[in-house]
């Protein structure tokens, strides 16, 4: 067999459903006889499982027609090293995209819906029946490349982490923040339920659902501010990060004037953390890969210095 490239092709897959619940009771049967105890439909769940292996399968069989091809679990991901040269293709939710990308540096990324009647897939753009020729535009650099821009926390102990989507900065549970947070010359100290850092990317799920809610809380949301920056979408590639902290509290040792705006390579965010213990920072909604961000921590939040590669 004559592959078209000696570069390799990783498949990035995610555990379903399905896997979860065996992996939790052992076998099929004992996942079965819990679910539909509680009276839910665990067909769903073979559907669901079904249609995603056999995607698996068909996507794996036409890239191995194409170069090599190494699977990777979504788990591996953190510690798995990707060569220059790699070009990786991620098959299941959005969500896998979002946390493939963020391991990646200038590798393109193939994002693949194998089910399309259950996912909307908006960073899914292709179906498995596409990807002869996506992969094959992309070996001959003809396919058109969309970049995102990434966020990165540097803490003052050395520790980094990136964010596709945005970042949490808080603490454990649902106890207020304490910190001091420092942008361009302004400084304050806070209270609060934490801070949220999005990127383009990100602008229309945690940030815009902050900024909806203390719009509307106000009065002051119209159809016309809600389809534009920071309310609507920010440009995936755009040079900024928005920061929002949730629900402030002013007292006579904290207060809440600097609570949102833009984060730039020149203007970046600097929060010093004043939590004794459960302060954290996590990326994209994974709160079990997080730094801990304890008292003397500085962490220094700006967009990182290189963009991920989505094909489209």
């Amino acid at each position: 067999m004559e592959r078209l490239s000696e570069n390799k092709l990783v498949l990035v897959t995610r555990k379903t459903r399905l896997d979860d619940l065996v992996a939790r009771f052992n076998t099929i049967t004992q996942a079965q006889f819990y679910v539909e105890h509680l009276g839910a439909d665990f067909t769903d769940y073979v559907r669901e499982h079904s249609v995603y292996q056999q995607a698996l399968t068909e996507a794996h069989t036409i890239l191995s027609r194409l170069g090599r091809v190494q699977r990777l679990d979504r788990a591996l991901l953190p510690n798995f090293l990707f060569g220059p040269d790699d070009t990786v293709v991620a098959i299941g939710q959005d969500g896998l995209v979002a946390n493939t990308l963020k391991y990646l540096t200038r590798q393109p990324l193939i994002g693949v819906n194998p089910d399309s009647h259950r996912w909307d897939g908006v960073l899914l753009p292709f179906s498995t029946k596409e990807l002869r020729l996506v992969v094959t535009e992309v070996f001959k650099q003809k396919r058109p490349i969309k970049e995102v821009t990434l966020a990165e926390v540097a803490l003052n102990d050395g520790q980094k982490l990136l964010a596709v989507n945005d970042f949490f900065i808080g603490q454990k549970g649902h106890v207020s923040a304490r910190y001091t947070v420092h942008i361009d010359t302004k400084i304050e100290r806070q209270s609060s339920s934490g801070i949220i850092v999005s990127t383009g990317l990100g602008s229309t799920g945690w940030m815009k659902s902050i900024l909806i809610g203390a719009s509307q809380l106000l009065g002051q949301a119209t159809n016309s501010t809600l389809n534009k920056p920071p309310f609507g979408k920010v440009p995936w590639d755009a040079d900024y990060l928005l920061f929002s902290v949730r629900e402030p509290f002013p007292s006579k040792t904290s207060a809440a004037g600097l609570v949102f705006g833009k984060v730039t390579q020149q203007t970046s965010l600097k929060i010093r953390s004043e939590m004794a213990e459960n302060g954290i920072i996590f990326s994209d909604g994974i709160e079990s890969d997080y730094l801990s961000f304890n008292s003397g921590l500085e962490a220094t939040i700006a967009p990182a210095g290189h963009k991920g590669q989505l094909v489209v």
